[in-house]
């Protein structure tokens, strides 16, 4: 019975992660259609772009606390079996994504200049950039709405309804900037105002959504939001400290030269390119446990986190097999500089065994957001950031190059494996009934 129990579980689990990955791989695309199309218009437009949305992507990803914070409160309703409160949180999700868009729009136009400045852009780089960055901005409703349907419907356990919209809403964004880019001869305003268009068509079809789930009840309602909103600090500040690391980690490595900077370049899109598995993991983690929880069934729902925590160290474990057996090949694939390759192979093992490790951070993300522990999530990255910065420090200035950055990443990690699995084997997270809870240390 256990096992066909577990068997049943696993299914669960997949079959709401296998969709959740289609969604997650579909928002980079924006992004990538946008430098396939302006890189061909030439250098200065492709380093335009590189500086506006770089700044963009880190701008819009704090907010990701509207998708996850949206998932642990509606995931929990949801195991009630109350629609009317579900509804509730939908359309207060909606509210708060229409603020925090509205403001990004504002303080975007208003420092769009300092802004590039500040990334060091000149000249028609400069221009290009902020011409760029000043359409962009004005999607930031739009993504904030996505953000937010985005999270509600993942709450439901309805996973495909998002990934069906992205993937329209990207085939859309390739069509118009083809149209205005080559068509309409707009330049890199053309890149910009196709991603716009298409995050608005996107977010109009999750704002019906969300109009519908709201049974009605669609006015603003501070008493509800403010859960959200508290949530969300936690949330944002602990992704805040995560961007710091990867941000010093890349700013220490500049200052070695561009080999060591390139190699990280390699290992960090590999790391992306597995978290957006760990993360549909994870997501169907969220939905899970909080329903379960919503439900009463703690039982239940710490059974659902040991196996999803199973699935995502088997996924990094096979992981780290795939990319020991390419060592050879793999790099590569990305570089013909061969100072590059070497500089990767160094650090190449110490990348791999990290992997499982991290797979199960991020399982346990998954359970601790679903069940609402975020508090305590923002702490350990805290704690996490303390340990990593001075390791990075240390190592880069001794001139491990490549490999002293992913010690720091290694230590950032390791504190983070170290406070999940107390954390989540504690069970203190798994708290019944209506409302996420929030602890202390």
């Amino acid at each position: 019975m256990t096992d066909a129990t577990n068997r049943s579980r696993d299914r669960r689990i997949i079959a709401l992660a296998i969709p959740a990955l289609g969604a997650l791989a579909a928002e980079p695309t924006y992004l990538l259609v946008d430098t396939a199309i302006v890189g061909h218009l030439g250098t200065t437009q492709l380093a335009a772009l590189a500086l506006a949305a770089t700044f963009l992507s880190s701008a819009f990803w704090l907010f990701n606390f509207l998708a996850y914070g949206t998932t642990a409160q509606v995931s929990r309703l949801y195991g009630t079996g109350d629609r009317e409160a579900t509804g509730a949180v939908a359309a207060q999700a909606m509210w708060l994504a229409l603020a925090i868009g509205l403001a990004l729009v504002a303080a975007g136009e208003v420092l769009a200049p300092q802004i590039v400045a500040l990334l060091q852009g000149e000249g028609a780089v400069a221009e290009k950039a902020e011409t760029y960055m000043r359409i962009s901005f004005l999607g930031a409703p739009f993504v904030m709405v996505v953000l937010a349907g985005e999270g509600y419907l993942r709450g439901v356990q309805r996973m495909v309804t998002p990934l069906k919209i992205l993937v329209v809403s990207n085939l859309a964004n390739v069509a118009l900037e083809l149209w205005f880019v080559y068509g309409l001869d707009m330049d890199i305003a053309g890149s910009a105002w196709g991603t716009v268009i298409a995050q608005a068509g996107a977010a109009a079809a999750f704002t019906v959504v969300l109009l519908r789930s709201s049974a009605g009840r669609f006015a603003p309602v501070w008493a509800r939001m403010r859960s959200l909103v508290a949530i969300g600090g936690d949330l944002v500040v602990r992704t805040g400290a995560l961007l710091v690391v990867f941000n010093v980690t890349v700013a220490l490595l500049a200052a070695q030269g561009p080999v060591p900077l390139a190699a990280h370049q390699v290992l960090l899109q590999l790391f992306i390119l597995l978290a957006l598995a760990l993360d549909a993991l994870a997501i169907a983690a969220q939905t899970l446990v909080g329903s379960r929880l919503g439900a009463g069934d703690a039982a239940e729902a710490r059974a659902l986190a040991r196996r999803v925590a199973l699935i995502s160290l088997m996924t990094g474990i096979a992981a780290a097999v795939v990319l020991l057996a390419g060592r050879s090949v793999i790099p590569d694939a990305f570089t013909d500089d061969l100072a590059v390759v070497a500089e990767i192979g160094d650090a190449w093992l110490l990348f791999v065994l990290m992997l499982p490790f991290n797979a199960l951070v991020f399982a346990w993300d998954g359970v601790l957001v679903g069940a609402g522990d975020t508090r305590f999530m923002m702490l350990a990255m805290i704690a996490a950031a303390a340990t990593c910065l001075p390791v990075a420090a240390f190592t880069i200035g001794a001139g491990w190059g490549v490999v002293g950055a992913w010690t720091g990443i290694a230590a950032l990690i390791g504190v983070r494996f170290v406070t999940n699995l107390v954390r989540v084997e504690g069970g203190r997270w798994a708290v019944t009934g209506e409302q996420t809870a929030k602890f202390s240390t």
